[in-house]
């Protein structure tokens, strides 16, 4: 072993028969607040995906351990929401005796409450953990049911949570200028302009992952991804207020930030928030990202609120070109690591040598040989087998099985460099596949195929691109419970917005500079899963002669070999093993230089012309 202090664990607290007291517990605390039901998102003051561990209240209540999901405790019922990645997950970590399983899409929450809320009844929630829009939602529902919505001071879950967590004390550090490529006083000019425009004369930054990029600073607050917890308020002059806990500063910091950031305690913020009705301000929050206490602060405070989306977030997913050549070296060095790991694993696994866990820390252990690696961006999902099905699983000592020959394995990862985050998908044949598991593999491929040649007139969302994905599937009457595209942040969040490819109608634009992952798969309950996943950057399409509007296309920057076992060739159209071929020439081009002997010799086979 490398490092005896791995960046994954595999031991949760997700035992079905901690649900009964837990639950109990959370009951008998709800009733010393008069409440009669109680809503628990997975979320945390900053309303993000990645939380800590003291933010973990979902998963401490119910077993729950995915990244979204919501449950509501009433007196005499509850019932736990999550989307389609999780619906073999939640029956098995979840104590469904107590607890009625509800998708988080298709029968929301507020859709619950209107059913099961009577009239006087108080259903309580903690005015930090929802956004302001969200909250609107089940204030609507639970007011049409005749009930009332409670904003609660202290959080009944945490009552009820004996040894939660402290939050945590990453150090922060500054992020620097060769890798962000471009200076944060710049940025905060920039986006102070934007506030200027939207008639405001200062924005609530809520999100850690914009406050990181604007400030070009990075944390280690919640695992796998660097983000520094921390509130900013910016102004449209580009001056900011940084709500950070002084025990994170490293020396240097100040310096770094400048004369244009005042650093402040994170108890000020309220304060501030006040400061800036009793002047008269007019404030840019985001309803949908910005905690509802921070619209009833400014509210009270008499503030003129300007709703409108958290002004980082376009000019943070349009990547400058250092951000995108930083997450092309980043690329190439994870590159060679997950080509070094297929050729291990495809060997170990199909003579039945090792377990999912133990395939995990190998590519860990790979990933560490590159020196580089500061953490994975994810927990990575190792299922061989039957596990493969189970979209986004997470080995744990529990369900740890060992690799099969015969069987398909998926393995779902990635790293985080200081110059890029990494997110890739590879599927391999354990041994010699089925004629089935070639076809579904060779329907997904041709989708993953589709969208990296897709050619689009600019204005286009990625919710007009999903269905050329998903077409091969749908002929054979298939299809995936799951986005075919998500972005990715550059040395941040490997889940950033606000564009993705899916079939949610999201309106916003993919535009150029913008990564996105492109992972169609197919999941067959009890057998096997199949995902093909690399990222792609949006760029300007060569010109077409004779057009009438400016093109956008992909550029694929992830570089490993596709399993070839799967794939059934006589599916494949010219356009689709031209596509094929050329890339694995790029990947043997690019990645073969800094491989050497049987690995060398492997990737030579592995991207062999079909």
């Amino acid at each position: 072993m490398l490092n005896p202090k791995r960046f994954q664990t595999y031991d949760l607290d997700a035992d079905p028969a901690n649900c009964a007291p837990r639950l109990a517990a959370l009951r008998k605390a709800m009733a010393a607040q008069k409440l009669d039901g109680f809503i628990i998102p997975r979320g945390d003051a900053h309303q993000g995906e990645y939380v800590a561990p003291r933010d973990e209240r979902l998963s401490w209540l119910t077993g729950f351990t995915g990244s979204a999901g919501a449950a509501i405790a009433m007196a005499d019922k509850a019932a736990i929401f999550v989307d389609g990645r999780y619906t073999l997950q939640v029956r098995d970590q979840v104590d469904l005796s107590l607890y009625a399983v509800h998708h988080l899409v298709e029968d929301p929450p507020h859709e619950w409450l209107a059913r099961m809320v009577q009239k006087g009844q108080r259903i309580g929630f903690d005015p930090w953990m929802h956004s302001q829009s969200a909250l609107e939602t089940l204030e609507r529902a639970v007011r049409g049911a005749g009930g009332e919505l409670v904003p609660v001071a202290r959080n009944p879950v945490d009552e009820a949570w004996p040894d939660q967590p402290e939050a945590p004390l990453a150090p922060v550090d500054p992020h620097p200028m060769s890798f962000a490529g471009e200076a944060a006083s710049a940025k905060r000019e920039r986006v102070g302009q934007a506030i200027a425009k939207a008639k405001a004369d200062a924005a609530v930054l809520t999100l850690p992952e914009s406050i990181a990029w604007l400030l070009n600073i990075r944390g280690g607050d919640v695992s796998h991804v660097p983000l520094p917890h921390s509130f900013a308020i910016l102004g449209a002059d580009g001056q900011v207020d940084l709500f950070l806990d002084p025990r994170k500063v490293t020396p240097g910091l100040d310096a770094h930030l400048g004369n244009g950031v005042r650093r402040r305690a994170p108890d000020e913020f309220t304060t501030a928030l006040a400061d800036l009705g009793a002047a008269g301000k007019r404030v840019l929050a985001d309803p949908a990202t910005a905690a509802s206490f921070i619209f009833d602060a400014l509210t009270k405070a008499r503030a003129t609120i300007v709703r409108g989306a958290d002004p980082c977030l376009l000019p943070k997913a349009c990547k400058n070109e250092i951000e995108i050549e930083g997450m092309r070296n980043a690329h190439i060095r994870d590159g060679v690591a997950i080509s070094r790991y297929l050729r291990w694993v495809t060997a170990e696994g199909a003579a039945g040598r090792i377990s999912e866990i133990e395939a995990c820390e190998k590519l860990e252990d790979f990933r560490r040989e590159t020196g580089a690696l500061r953490d994975l961006s994810f927990d990575s999902i190792s299922g061989s087998g039957p596990n493969g099905a189970i979209v986004h699983y997470r080995v744990t000592r529990k369900t740890d099985r060992k690799l099969k020959s015969g069987e398909i394995f998926l393995i779902d990862s990635g790293g985080q460099y200081q110059d890029g985050t990494t997110d890739i998908t590879r599927t391999v044949a354990l041994g010699a596949p089925t004629a089935e598991q070639k076809d579904r593999f060779t329907r997904v491929l041709k989708g993953h195929i589709a969208l990296a040649m897709a050619v689009f007139p600019e204005g286009t969302s990625g919710a007009q691109l999903d269905v050329l994905a998903r077409m091969p599937l749908w002929e054979a009457g298939l299809d995936y419970d799951h986005g075919t595209g998500h972005g990715v942040g550059a040395y941040l969040s490997v889940h950033e917005g606000p564009q993705n490819i899916s079939k949610k109608p999201v309106i916003q634009p993919l535009m150029p500079g913008m990564i996105c992952s492109n992972e169609p798969g197919y999941y067959k309950t009890g057998g096997y899963g199949i995902r093909v996943e690399n990222l792609i950057v949006v760029r300007e399409a060569k010109p077409v002669p004779g057009a009438e509007r400016k093109m956008l296309c992909f550029e694929t920057i992830t570089l490993a070999p596709i399993d070839l076992e799967l794939v059934e060739a006589s599916m494949l159209t010219a356009a689709e093993r031209e596509w094929l071929n050329a890339y694995h020439a790029r990947v043997r081009a690019t990645l073969g230089p800094h491989m050497s002997g049987a690995d060398a010799a492997w990737l030579t086979h592995a991207t062999r012309a079909v």
